[in-house]
Formats: structure tokens, C-alpha cells, sequence
């Protein structure tokens, strides 16, 4: 199958999941700063959350691009990630409207460790039914040490939001600032 309508759909979805986010932000109630103070907690999470929707959304584009034709497989593994993605909203105003709380910042990375997972298998699936024809992904993703590495974060942070959440919230951007930088092995191959 062509790979027109998974892209366009994902790209679709993945929008429409930022716009969610950014509607969910409160209008401040005052005209200084002052009135701007009680929504830093729910803005930052906004801007975590819209900068990891952005790197899920790069790195999908540059995944799709190393990929021919899809699958079944390949149609249902999307579908499983952007499912994941699509409760990122629903942590990032919890999170943000309870100050970083410690349930609400587990719940988040929960959700981030799914996202990755299901991108995982995602990428697993398209590996798998390019093999002999076009292994120009699996060259280009190795062994994917910057996956590996993000879940293991995914998981001590979640598990720290209930010990020292504040590590959890570095954890968090320590993985989007690794990410931030499209995967260039993806180009690199292509190019080459």
C-alpha cells in the first residue's frame, strides 16, 4: 500500500493534538504579570508537551521518508503511537494545573514511555517488511542507541515522580533536548 494516507492522517492527528493543548490553556484574569504567575506551571508543561509532539511529528516525517509502501502491521503500529500521542493533552494539563504534582508528572512519563514504545514498534514494522527490498531504515536507525537510552529515562522518571519528582521533570527534558535535533542517520542514508 502507498504511504500517502499514513502520512497525511498522522500529520493530521498530530496537529489537531497541539491545538487540543494550546485551547487548554486559561485566558489570566489581570493585566500585569502578576496575573500571568499562577499559569507558569500549566504553560510549561504546554511548552514541554508541544516540543515533544513536534520531535514524535519530525522524526515520524524523516521515518516515513526511508519507507517505500506500508502494511497492515505498519497501519496498526501508527495507529497504536497516535494513540499515545493523543493522551499527551490530557497529561499535560493534569500535570500543569496540579504544579508538577507527583501523580500527574508519573502519568506523563507513562505516557511518553507508550509514545517511544509504540514508535518502537512502529519502526520495528516498517524494518521488518522493508527486509531484502529496501533496508534503507534499518541502516539508517542501527541500534538505536537514543531510543534505548529515552526509554530507560521514561522509566526512572516515572518511578522517581513519586521519590523526587523534580528529577522526573529533568529526565523529561533531558530526552526532548537529545531529540530536539532531527535523526540525522535518517538523512545521512537517504543522501548517501
Amino acid at each position: 500500500m502507498n504511504k500517502t494516507r499514513l502520512e497525511a492522517f498522522s500529520d493530521a492527528v498530530i496537529a489537531i493534538i497541539m491545538t487540543i493543548m494550546v485551547l487548554e490553556l486559561k485566558i489570566p484574569h489581570g493585566v500585569d504579570l502578576n496575573a500571568l504567575r499562577p499559569l507558569l506551571p500549566a504553560f510549561l508543561a504546554y511548552v514541554l508537551s508541544f516540543v515533544y509532539l513536534g520531535i514524535y511529528w519530525n522524526n515520524h516525517h524523516h521515518m516515513l521518508q526511508a519507507t517505500k509502501l506500508v502494511s497492515g502491521k505498519i497501519l496498526w503500529a501508527n495507529m497504536n503511537l497516535l494513540f499515545w500521542l493523543s493522551l499527551v493533552p490530557f497529561a499535560t494539563g493534569w500535570m500543569g494545573e496540579n504544579h508538577f504534582a507527583p501523580l500527574p508528572t508519573a502519568i506523563y512519563g507513562f505516557f511518553l514511555l507508550m509514545a517511544a514504545v509504540s514508535y518502537a514498534i512502529l519502526q520495528s514494522a516498517i524494518v521488518r517488511h522493508h527486509k531484502g527490498e529496501n533496508e534503507l531504515l534499518a541502516r539508517a536507525v542501527g541500534n538505536d542507541f537514543k531510543g534505548k537510552f529515552s526509554l530507560v529515562c521514561y522509566v526512572v522518571a516515572v518511578g522517581m515522580a513519586f521519590v523526587q519528582e523534580n528529577v522526573s521533570h529533568i529526565l523529561y527534558v533531558i530526552v526532548a533536548l537529545m531529540w530536539i535535533i532531527p535523526d540525522r542517520r535518517i538523512e545521512k542514508t537517504i543522501a548517501d
